[in-house]
């Protein structure tokens, strides 16, 4: 099993670039997981109390779990993956994620090679870099679009969190990436570039 690790900054493109991917190599190679939905579970909190906390911090996420849940894939298990609920800062009690065990995993998440736990389950480190006014312009128009928030919220939290988090934590995990797409869903050649070294991946352990 081969495992690849996408970090980047929000709104960078780290899912495009993911997508693409698997796109290229068949959606029956390859099991997605998205880093958001292992979020600390935070159901017991008040919603006000949800609110507060700051989701772009490398602490609140549930690394342990998903390190475990990595583990299963490779001992050829099936692993179940908790789904997170954006519009109520918390898990979703209705619906989880049943993840195959692939001979392709693609991570992708803001804080996938923040963790050195996690990034010695990764055999291949990305890092899209994308400029940022490009980011925040698409997590302006996500946050509005598919989470509800408003633009008061969105710029609180940019100013707050988003923006401190990414130089404190983000920016400084490139350095531990084997590979940097600048761009990320745009730049068509870096995407070939990775989508080609996991195809002869596959075709070398095909047998």
């Amino acid at each position: 099993m081969l495992i690849i690790g996408i970090a980047g900054g929000t709104g960078s493109g780290k899912t495009t670039v993911a997508r693409s991917v698997i796109d290229h190599l068949g959606w029956d190679k390859v099991t997605f997981i998205s880093q958001d939905n292992y979020y600390k579970d935070r159901s017991m909190l008040s919603m006000q109390e949800r609110e507060t906390i700051n989701y772009d911090h490398p602490n609140a996420f549930d690394n342990e779990l998903l390190i475990s849940d990595l583990m299963l894939l490779k001992e050829g298990k099936i692993a179940i993956s908790p789904v997170y609920d954006f519009t109520i800062h918390a898990r979703s009690t209705s619906k989880t994620i049943e993840m195959q065990p692939n001979p392709i995993v693609i991570l992708e998440g803001l804080h996938v090679l923040s963790d050195e736990n996690l990034r010695e389950m990764l055999d291949i480190k990305v890092f899209v870099d994308t400029d940022p006014d490009v980011r925040i312009l698409r997590r302006v128009l996500r946050d509005i679009e598919e989470r509800g928030r408003t633009i008061h919220s969105i710029h609180d939290q940019y100013l707050n969190a988003v923006k401190p988090m990414h130089e404190a934590f983000i920016e400084p995990s490139k350095k531990h990436a084997h590979i940097i797409i600048p761009e990320g869903g745009h730049n068509q050649v870096g995407i070939q570039m990775l989508s080609t070294m996991t195809e002869k991946y596959l075709l070398e352990n095909s047998n």
